[in-house]
């Protein structure tokens, strides 16, 4: 089992769990920025800024350039990459999992199996026409008396 003191997914994942740092990760997305600029829209104090973004550094999603004097962040993708592939790797599984249950339910419902993704588009084609897909056995008036 990996050291989580020292796995850097779950360091990545630990500096994810914070709304600031996570706001501060989307302005970075945009470009980089100062640490005055990154601190603009919250309403604290400059040690907890820099300790947010100390814990930013430590995880891999930003680092420190250095233009003159200024000392600008910056996202860096690579660990963010790291944790796409983790994701990525359990979508599959999530999306193969529900593939198989829409199947199975087409099958008790006596209807052919739509068969995973095409299945998956043909009925989010009908969701984006404004169609919803028809439930079988709910009647609307079912809680009425």
């Amino acid at each position: 089992m990996p050291n989580l003191a020292t796995d850097t997914l779950s360091v990545a994942f630990a500096a994810l769990a914070d709304p600031t740092r996570r706001a501060m990760l989307a302005r970075l997305a945009m470009g980089e920025a100062s640490v005055s600029e990154l601190a603009e829209p919250f309403n604290l104090s400059q040690p907890a800024i820099s300790k947010h973004l100390k814990v930013l550094e430590k995880a891999g999603l930003v680092s420190q350039g250095k233009t003159g004097q200024l000392r600008p962040r910056r996202l860096d993708l690579t660990r963010l990459r790291e944790i796409d592939e983790w994701v990525a790797h359990y979508r599959r599984f999530w999306e193969q999992s529900f593939d198989h249950l829409d199947d199975y339910l087409m099958e008790l419902q006596g209807k052919q199996p739509l068969g995973g993704q095409a299945g998956r588009e043909q009925v989010s084609s009908k969701q984006s026409q404004g169609k919803q897909p028809k439930k079988k056995g709910v009647k609307k008036d079912a809680g009425k008396k």
